[in-house]
């Protein structure tokens, strides 16, 4: 017999994530978008995220990574997080003349608008960009209802 998973609901739960999502930006703000360590408090990578009718879309910008350099967590239903690490390119004993471009570890956490079907997830990394596909979980999803009359 399989126990149902626990859900998180009332306003309890909003407000925890409503903390969640204040902290973030405070700490954004401290660290600022170009520290150049590959960190930037949760501004690297940068992402777009849309939605369609079956699924959330997550598209990063990672320049110079592989499949291999990035790990992708799905957490409490609606959370994900990008996880790796960019490595300088520069020879050892190399003198740098000017460093724009940060390296490091970095994790990036994104509040999902819905619950995702964590089984179904697609990612692909091609030419530095990371597309993550998150469906829909059934409960998500709308539902139609008909209406009977006489």
């Amino acid at each position: 017999m399989t126990q149902p998973r626990w859900q998180p609901a009332g306003p309890f739960w909003d407000q925890v994530q409503q903390l969640q999502s204040e902290l973030n930006h405070l700490f954004q703000r401290w660290t600022g978008p170009n520290t150049g360590r590959g960190d930037e408090g949760g501004s690297f990578p940068p992402v777009n995220l849309w939605e369609d009718a079956d699924s959330v879309t997550v598209e990063a910008e990672l320049p110079g990574l592989t499949s291999n350099d990035i790990e992708i967590y799905v957490t409490g239903g609606s959370q994900l997080t990008l996880k790796g690490e960019r490595k300088p390119d520069a020879a050892a004993g190399a003198v740098w003349h000017r460093q724009e471009r940060g390296f490091g570890t970095f994790v990036r956490t994104l509040s999902l608008p819905f619950d995702v079907d964590a089984d179904k997830v697609d990612a692909r990394c091609e030419n530095g960009v990371l597309r993550v596909r998150l469906p829909k979980h059934a409960a998500a999803r709308p539902r139609k209802i008909n209406v009977q009359g006489q």
